[in-house]
């Protein structure tokens, strides 16, 4: 048996390594491009916010949106308020909601306004701007048209703080509402702090400056301070009845007569059931705080009712914001003054909105939805 002949070894071919330029060059490239990405977010959303300062919100342009056709002289504005209720972000809800009730005072052919509800609330001063703004729409005599609110799956605490001031509030017998009541929450990483061996330093003017501060123990919280943050709650808690039992008056006071038989009053103790707990809207009509149940059609077909427009003939519209540069870039780089904080997200299953330490809200903390 004949031996193989023994092949000579190939030649072994290694890649070569790059060279020390390139490695160095590479990252360096690749930084300035990410830098230059996260520059040009950076300079749009700030040219947005100086336009928008620059632009008062009477001088938006939003776009009108047909929602259902119908005879273009008896017009019913639609507006919707979805999610947390809040000022800050890549859009104003207040500033927003304000420029559509201008737009429906201006315009001759609309005849009602249907405030389309869907929120667990939100914060107390943006509520109480939205609800303010519907209450002094109501009471101007030279504009006289109704506000009509519809409650979608919830208007709990912030959401029924703005529909209680409307003319006539609509809520679906599922609709979870009541929740009023005021709350503010902040988070303490003291323990936290401890475990990763960080130590606060701080300075203060006075002994309560940091009451709410994230890195005080809990028990560092003095008698004099929770008298203090309890004493603004109860104040906040006060305005938020006053709220209501006002609104709910005026809408009987100020009512053509043909609408008396339709509004609702409080019931007597109806305070006891605005202790935090959420409501069904079957159990608000009971109470007094709601008008009517339906959904959003019904609350449709009402109004036009009310107006003596023939049912299905009213055109309804809405109103849209403009969309901004700011918007679609406002995760790269935005410089909005009083954009939330950065937060930790735990996923336990549920959308939780993102709530600011220290800032009150007329918020249910029973359910969110965003």
């Amino acid at each position: 048996m004949s031996t193989p002949p023994i092949l000579p070894p190939q030649p072994q071919f290694e890649p070569t390594p790059p060279s020390g330029g390139v490695r160095v060059v590479m990252p360096l490239v690749l930084l300035v491009l990410a830098g230059l990405f996260i520059l040009g977010g950076w300079l749009i959303s700030s040219f947005n916010q100086f336009t928008n300062s620059m632009t008062s919100p009477t001088q938006m342009q939003f776009t009108e949106v047909t929602l259902r056709d119908g005879d273009m002289n008896q017009r019913i504005a639609v507006i919707d308020l979805t999610g947390v209720i809040t000022s800050y972000g890549p859009s104003d809800m207040v500033v927003n909601f304000k420029k559509q009730l201008q737009l429906a005072a201006e315009d001759e052919l609309i005849k009602a306004v249907i405030i389309r509800i869907d929120s667990p609330g939100g914060e107390v001063l943006a509520s109480d701007e939205i609800a303010r703004a519907i209450r002094e729409f109501e009471q101007d005599e030279s504009i006289d048209k109704p506000i009509i609110a519809s409650m979608g799956g919830m208007a709990a605490s912030g959401g029924y703080y703005i529909a209680a001031p409307c003319r006539l509030i609509f809520a679906n017998k599922l609709t979870i509402t009541g929740s009023i009541g005021v709350i503010m929450q902040s988070v303490n990483f003291h323990g936290l702090m401890d475990k990763a061996g960080v130590k606060p330093v701080t300075f203060k003017s006075g002994r309560n400056k940091d009451m709410l501060s994230i890195f005080n123990p809990p028990e560092a919280v003095t008698q004099e301070q929770k008298e203090i943050l309890q004493g603004f709650i109860d104040e906040t808690y006060q305005i938020f009845e006053d709220v209501v039992s006002e609104g709910r008056a005026n809408d009987k006071a100020r009512a053509a007569d043909e609408l008396k038989s339709d509004i609702r009053e409080l019931v007597d103790g109806w305070k006891e059931y605005a202790d935090g707990r959420i409501l069904t809207g079957k159990e608000a009509y009971e109470y007094g705080m709601v008008d009517k149940l339906g959904n959003f059609d019904d609350a449709v077909k009402f109004t036009e009712q009310y107006l003596g427009i023939e049912e299905g003939k009213a055109r309804l519209i809405r109103n849209e914001p403009p969309m901004s540069f700011g918007n679609l870039f406002s995760l790269l780089g935005q410089v909005k003054e009083n954009t939330a904080p950065t937060t930790i997200k735990v996923d336990i299953g549920l959308d939780m909105p993102q709530l600011r330490p220290g800032v009150p809200y007329y918020l249910s903390s029973h359910l969110y939805s965003e």
